[in-house]
């Protein structure tokens, strides 16, 4: 069982790579989709992305509890693909009531459960992971105060995943630059 954390910026190839990794893994695929349908442009890159993958893969939807998804779908022979955890991270801190303290940057208590559920599950999960992940402290220091809080977390949770993961990879205009763990 492999751990493969793939990060990039925003088009940069790490989904298709990440799709590619799955592929040649000879194993039944499950796509962890963690995107939600919040405007007509993402509903149209939801699809588009669903439209591209092979049709044998299972898609599951959890936008919020995935350490608990992992668990429940995890098995040897199976490999879960999971795109991606900016999306998810934003969930967190973006979903229904619990909006952010922006002021105080006070998280809500979900927040900090969730991400400890994941790298629970990280760790007891019996088949290959392959978690695909923005990385969006390359630019530009933001402007706002919640947007700067969400470039720390986003590079806290890199970090925690990459700690737990047997091999990260960096992808750049659709290559990889092996980071930990060498070739896939």
């Amino acid at each position: 069982m492999t751990r493969t954390l793939i990060l990039g910026g925003a088009r940069s190839g790490k989904s298709a790579y990440a799709e590619r990794l799955a592929v040649d893994a000879g194993k039944e695929v499950l796509y962890l989709a963690t995107a939600t349908a919040g405007d007509d442009e993402m509903a149209a890159r939801i699809a588009h992305h669903r439209a591209s993958r092979p049709a044998e893969w299972r898609t599951v939807e959890e936008p919020t509890a995935l350490g608990n998804a992992l668990l429940r779908w995890s098995s040897p022979e199976r490999l879960i693909l999971v795109d991606c955890l900016t999306l998810w991270l934003s969930n967190l801190l973006f979903s229904g009531a619990d909006y952010p303290d922006v002021g105080a940057l006070t998280l809500p208590a979900q927040f900090y459960q969730q991400q400890d559920m994941l790298a629970t599950a990280l760790t007891q999960c019996s088949g290959d992971i392959v978690l695909v992940s923005n990385e969006i402290g390359l630019g530009l220091m933001p402007m706002g105060a919640i947007s700067r809080r969400f470039m720390d977390e986003q590079g806290r949770l890199n970090q925690a995943m990459a700690a737990l993961c047997d091999r990260v990879v960096f992808v750049a205009a659709g290559l990889p630059l092996f980071l930990k763990g060498g070739p896939c």
